[in-house]
């Protein structure tokens, strides 16, 4: 686990890692590769600084390449990521109460549901009388649109 932490210690790794996601979550799937000219121009750093970041992602299995002539393409591979979540998670859930207490329990005797509705029962009275008034300001100057 030491090895994935150290992988994403470096501030450039992340920033790799945060433009291949980029591209990965791309709609357009035959986009999700990325050169590294292309991640040279996004992240503004030398290529060989590219390059050598780029390794260790790989050999971590944070990223896989595809090879075309001499260019080299990479795309985002997150599985490693998922130990580190699985690591994560218990530290992540220790703020979480989970003493049973549900969700309505926590929110009974706030009184939001009355409250809210009557708001929503003001405006609503505001809205048809502000509504009521044009009605009958449009009646009085077109006396032919009047219900018969």
């Amino acid at each position: 686990m030491a090895d994935i932490f150290d992988v994403l210690a470096d501030a450039t790794r992340r920033d790799l890692l945060h433009a291949l996601l980029d591209r990965y979550v791309s709609p357009d799937a035959d986009k999700r590769d990325i050169s590294v000219g292309e991640l040279v121009t996004k992240l503004g750093v030398s290529q060989p600084t590219v390059s050598k970041h780029l390794k260790v992602l790989r050999d971590h299995g944070l990223v896989s390449v595809r090879d075309v002539g001499q260019h080299r393409y990479y795309r985002l591979d997150a599985t490693p990521l998922e130990q580190l979540e699985d690591w994560l998670i218990p530290f992540l859930s220790a703020d979480f109460d989970t003493s049973g207490v549900s969700a309505y329990t926590a929110w009974a005797g706030t009184e939001v549901a009355s409250t809210i509705g009557r708001a929503t029962a003001d405006s609503l009275h505001q809205a048809r009388t502000v509504i009521h008034d044009a009605q009958e300001q449009v009646s009085k100057r077109l006396p032919w649109l009047k219900k018969k």
